[in-house]
């Protein structure tokens, strides 16, 4: 090969544990979720729960909803298992072929949908959040802010393919890092933009689209390293690409009923008093730092995983694979939850109550966080669950029962949204995550896919015994959330961290004094 041609692609490493990949995502997820906590509470600090915050967010969640639920939703779940049978069955050239081929088209598609979005922004604005209608100021803010934000939806779809290609080549630790550039990006608009500008949340729209740009440039280096670098090329006729499209079509609901859920959330909130838009996100990011370091990294690496087991048809792994995501969810999902409803006004108080935010806007998130964490281990759950049936290339079954959970929430939503408003949002996404998660088991069982290895009675008498330990040693040191309102951020910072060690510490300890062992968890990828 001479100096300037074109690396081939290089073969998939061998397989390594599920367990330390799993923990090389978690950490680098950990990282970016702290970040973006750093994130929330400098725009709390500037912006609280107002007008100008509301209009942000909604901007910002337009795009980041059609990521979740295009680029790492519906596309990941498709392309990966397709990317994982050409890299166990095909050849290099092949495999290059459909790399040029998927990146050409997504980016041919992506392009024409951001252009559209762009110019129908304050339609777009309306339909996500009618509410801003009444207030034309609002509305038109928010458009303004879409036009800069939406291109994040070409620019991070493209780093989202770049990633599965990294994932199934077991590269999980750059992918997992590249959302830190967002964090850091938006930390940099606020401290250096926001003085700058008339409307300071628009600044925040500005480091939107510069972290779009930076992450996707950030992933590059390490696929020409790889060998892996496409030369994107449209080809909607190409054999691989015309699968991925028809996976992806019921693909977009099946993984993403959540996401499609707090959307509603925001358009029914958006009717709601002002601020309510606000209290749900930021009770909404509290709960996505777990989900994130733990059901989505857990959901990262399995994928691949049991995409190659099933191309290779290992069922029995396969099978047991599931199972440890299972046991692996519940025993990070469950003290999670309660460890987020017992220090609800806690932890809202110490990132957020600072500057624009005021006590009445740290009682009514606390109010929704309360019920988003009833909902976290199903979240949790579905992001596991999910991948039995992607990775057997099933995109059907997921839909139906996305349809139904859909259809669920929505009733639940009016059935809530009068006695409890914005909680009440919060509270029927909870209740319908539970309902798709427990049907996808419940078919996973049914199609003998899912096979619960031995062990499970004793399992779960250790997690509820270590749960309990933790929730009465929370419950018995924590003081009432009104004393923290008058403690100084370190006097803060230092409760919740002695709380988040005893709490984690009591638990922890409670499993190893009953057999507990971190080998038991240990299983090949």
């Amino acid at each position: 090969m001479s100096k300037t041609s074109k690396p081939e692609p290089s073969s998939p490493p061998p397989r390594r544990g599920l367990m330390s990949s799993g923990l090389v995502v978690s950490a680098m997820t950990m990282l970016s979720r702290v970040m973006g906590l750093a994130r929330d509470v400098i725009v709390a600090a500037f912006l609280g729960a107002g007008s100008g915050a509301d209009a942000f967010f909604v901007a910002f969640k337009i795009p980041n909803f059609l990521r979740r639920l295009f680029a790492e939703g519906a596309f990941n779940q498709a392309f990966v298992p397709v990317l994982s049978e050409y890299s166990t069955q095909r050849s290099k050239k092949e495999i290059q072929e459909l790399l040029n081929a998927v990146a050409g088209s997504l980016t041919a598609v992506l392009a024409l949908i951001t252009a559209v979005a762009m110019l129908g922004a304050p339609w777009l604005v309306w339909v996500f959040a009618p509410g801003f209608g009444r207030d034309p100021e609002k509305l038109a803010l928010t458009a303004d802010m879409l036009r800069l934000t939406f291109p994040y939806l070409l620019l991070i779809s493209l780093t989202a393919f770049s990633g599965s290609v990294l994932n199934t080549w077991n590269r999980f630790a750059v992918p997992a890092f590249t959302p830190v550039l967002l964090n850091l990006s938006l930390i940099g608009a606020a401290l250096l933009l926001m003085p700058l500008m008339e409307e300071p949340a628009m600044a925040l729209a500005w480091g939107v689209l510069i972290a779009g740009a930076a992450q996707l440039a950030f992933q590059v280096p390490f696929l020409m390293r790889l060998g892996l670098m496409p030369t994107p090329w449209p080809n909607f006729a190409h054999d691989g690409v015309r699968r991925i499209l028809k996976l992806m079509a019921p693909a977009l609901f099946g993984v993403s009923v959540s996401q499609i859920n707090l959307l509603l959330d925001t358009i029914l909130a958006s009717l709601l008093t002002a601020g309510s838009v606000s209290w749900l996100y930021y009770s909404d990011r509290l709960v996505e730092l777990p989900l994130g370091v733990f059901g989505v990294a857990i959901g990262t690496v399995i994928l691949p995983a049991l995409s190659k087991r099933h191309a290779s048809q290992s069922r029995e792994h396969f099978a047991a694979m599931l199972d440890w995501a299972i046991r692996m969810v519940l025993l990070l999902g469950l003290p999670a939850a309660l460890a987020l409803a017992i220090l609800a006004e806690p932890l809202l108080i110490t990132l957020f109550h600072y500057g624009a935010m005021t006590e009445h806007d740290i009682n009514m998130a606390a109010m929704s966080l309360r019920a988003y964490s009833f909902g976290l281990v199903a979240f949790m759950l579905i992001k596991v669950l999910a991948p039995g049936f992607f990775a057997r290339q099933d995109t059907k079954t997921p839909v139906k029962v996305g349809i139904i959970a859909m259809v669920a929430n929505m009733v639940f939503n009016l059935l809530l949204i009068w006695p409890l408003a914005h909680a009440g949002l919060a509270l029927a996404t909870a209740l319908s995550a539970f309902l798709n998660a427990g049907l996808l088991a419940y078919l996973l069982r049914k199609q003998e896919v899912l096979v619960f290895q031995p062990g499970w009675r004793r399992y779960a008498v250790q997690l509820l015994g270590g749960c309990t330990i933790m929730g009465l040693a929370l419950w018995w040191l924590s003081p009432g959330w009104n004393e923290w309102l008058g403690w100084e951020l370190w006097q803060r910072i230092g409760w919740i961290s002695l709380l988040v060690g005893v709490g984690a510490g009591s638990y922890f300890a409670w499993l190893a004094a009953f057999g507990l062992r971190l080998r038991h968890f240990r299983i090949a990828g």
